[in-house]
């Protein structure tokens, strides 16, 4: 598994929310709150599911709640992607 940075997580996570969306990912502001992004919850939970898949680790159920825009959350990604390497 390879090592997952913030930048890497917050492009995956602009154009997964932009395709929903159906918007350009230019669109797709890194710095507002994902309950102000237009998603409803079942579209939310698909994009929980599918970064997981692509992460290769669960981020846990709290990790929107506290890392509530793309910025923070591609942050918070980014640490948990080394710490899940230094204890593989």
């Amino acid at each position: 598994m390879a090592k997952i940075t913030a930048e890497e997580a917050q492009k995956w996570l602009i154009d997964e929310i932009a395709q929903r969306l159906g918007t350009d990912p230019s669109e797709v502001p890194a710095d507002q709150y994902f309950d102000e992004l237009d998603l409803d919850s079942t579209t939310a939970l698909i994009i929980a599911g599918e970064m997981e898949n692509w992460l290769g680790f669960e981020l846990g159920s709290t990790a929107l709640w506290y890392h509530p825009t793309i910025e923070a959350l591609a942050a918070h990604i980014a640490e948990e992607s080394e710490r899940h390497i230094t204890a593989a």
